[in-house]
């Protein structure tokens, strides 16, 4: 209970900061900070959690964002009710995509490109469809107000991304917690041992890739309505998964904390390099490159785990002297 009250007291922490602050500057970092926690939770939860790694996480990202704007601009529904059919229809995107993985024993790498495969074929129908926009997209009508879900600051913004963070965390703890979160990890660490358990390695996974899914498609949701536009490039490219593969990994992957540990210190850095190196385009990214490296060597646990890392390395410096 002690990792759920450290949840809301973080939400209470952020909603004092968004409160009190006046700065753009720090509504805007606060603001992509979480949005890329977002991002990283709800690749964590199938990635971290039930070990299916993802390297096509931008599917469930760009359906989220695509249902939400066109639920808008072309069914005339209110934004806060297209934002649970962007979730829902995500977390089916997931169940289909799983279903056909799961089914055949795709894991493992042939997993992780069968998911990129599918959101380049997802990328090449936003691409050829008319009420995708086609490529040249689709934007959203500016209309500031609360019911249409578009803020005249960024506060507004960051209280909705903070309690679509928050709900995050709590299915992290909970999955961390509850019987269903101790048969994902079973599967996770071994699924032979798992089925001889009584654990239906298929059922979980899918379960594990609908919650994935959804929050992935709720992460696009925002993305549309604080940008206010989205083509196939953005809502189906490779960038998104990158981000939200890289923040989880950093941050520790499996862990209710990680992926907002490494959210936040991969936007101080490309924060940090923008303002340094601003005349160097792409140097984040090559930070990105950089910092993976070293947490693969030397925190293979991520920042969440550097307890363990280092206990770890002490040890293994340990035996070495001793022989």
């Amino acid at each position: 209970m002690k990792q759920l009250l450290t949840i809301f007291l973080f939400a209470a922490v952020v909603t004092a900061v968004t409160v009190f602050s006046d700065s753009g500057v720090l509504l805007n970092f606060v603001m992509m900070a979480l949005y890329a926690a977002l991002l990283a939770q709800a690749w964590n939860i199938l990635g971290g959690f039930g070990g299916q790694f993802s390297f096509g996480h931008a599917l469930f990202f760009g359906t989220g964002a695509y249902i939400q704007v066109i639920a808008q601009v072309q069914g005339g529904i209110n934004p806060w009710v297209a934002l649970p059919l962007a979730v829902a229809g995500s977390a089916l995107v997931g169940l289909f995509v799983g279903g056909l993985s799961f089914r055949y024993g795709l894991k493992g790498s042939y997993f992780a490109l069968v998911t990129l495969a599918f959101a380049e074929v997802f990328r090449i129908l936003a691409l050829s469809v008319p009420f995708t926009g086609a490529g040249v997209g689709l934007m959203l009508p500016l209309n500031e107000s609360f019911t249409n879900m578009q803020f005249g600051s960024r506060k507004g913004y960051v209280f909705l991304i903070l309690s679509l963070v928050t709900l995050a965390l709590v299915v992290s703890w909970w999955l961390r917690n509850s019987r269903f979160g101790a048969w994902l990890q079973a599967v996770r660490d071994n699924e032979d041992a798992a089925r001889a358990i009584g654990v239906n390695p298929f059922n979980v996974k899918m379960g594990a890739i609908a919650l994935s899914g959804g929050f992935m498609g709720a992460a696009g949701a925002f993305y549309v309505q604080v940008f206010q536009y989205i083509d196939p490039a953005i809502g189906y490219g490779s960038m998104t998964s990158v981000e939200a593969l890289v923040a989880a990994i950093v941050g520790g992957i499996g862990t209710v904390w990680g992926p907002v540990l490494g959210a936040v210190v991969l936007h101080v850095l490309a924060d940090v390099t923008r303002n340094l190196f601003g005349q160097l385009p792409g140097i984040s990214l090559v930070i990105y490159g950089t910092v993976l490296v070293l947490i693969v060597m030397f925190l293979p646990r991520g920042i969440a785990g550097i307890g363990q890392s280092v206990v770890a390395l002490w040890k293994r410096s340990g035996g070495r002297h001793g022989e």
